[in-house]
């Protein structure tokens, strides 16, 4: 079932929660809904079922952050957006693959599935950017490596920083745009955060600074070789 990580977070799908093809689905209440990617389509039933058992409205949803092109991040995006009508946040730079469904530079060959054309209402531009809310803020962090335009972005929740930092660990891909070296610069900027919370796309979340900083390091060992 839908698990409350931090007061106002929750996370709603995943691959032992909605369908195996989703990654980590995270659902922020900052006074306006921020739902942060929407797994690969198939389980979006599952998902609204999630956020409804939380006492949240999916068809309330005022903004879908896509952190990067991937189908199993943004494979339910337009089912998202029919029900609520939401805007869709994306990097400038994996925006034009979101919005075609371009199958190699969203992984959709991986997974078998077909994407629909999908409009990214707000293109991030540049390192940083900050989206205001009712209830908060959300700042938006450029972390390239895994895809050209991937996206993190933190959040302080009950006096706790907060950092949802999807597909950290890779994996890498000439066709997904890979860059290797950017990447582990991007984690050398995530590990200057300090973050308490990790929200991962795939691997869980990891919580305490010093859990947050091992499983970064880890990555960064993992990948010294290439």
């Amino acid at each position: 079932m839908a698990e409350r990580l931090v007061e106002g977070l929750y996370l709603v799908g995943g691959s032992d929660l909605s369908n195996g093809m989703d990654c980590l689905v995270y659902l922020l209440d900052l006074g306006d809904l921020v739902l942060i990617d929407c797994g690969a389509g198939p389980g979006w039933p599952r998902i609204r079922d999630e956020i409804l058992g939380v006492g949240l409205d999916p068809d309330a949803i005022h903004t879908l952050l896509l952190t990067h092109a991937h189908v199993d991040h943004i494979g339910a995006a337009s089912a998202v957006v029919r029900g609520s009508g939401c805007r869709v946040v994306a990097h400038d730079l994996d925006a034009g693959a979101i919005e075609t469904g371009d199958p190699a530079r969203t992984a959709a060959t991986w997974y078998d599935l077909t994407l629909p054309t999908l409009r990214v209402d707000h293109r991030m531009t540049g390192d940083e950017e900050v989206l205001a809310f009712r209830g908060g803020s959300l700042r938006l962090l450029h972390i390239p490596g895994h895809t050209p335009g991937s996206l993190a972005a933190l959040v302080e929740l009950g006096g706790q920083r907060v950092l949802f930092g999807q597909d950290v660990h890779g994996p890498f891909d000439d066709a997904f745009g890979s860059d290797v070296r950017a990447w582990r610069r991007s984690m050398e900027k995530l590990l200057a955060l300090e973050a308490d919370v990790l929200c991962e796309g795939h691997l869980g979340v990891f919580r305490s600074r010093a859990a947050v900083r091992r499983f970064i390091e880890m990555q960064l060992r993992a990948h010294t070789s290439r």
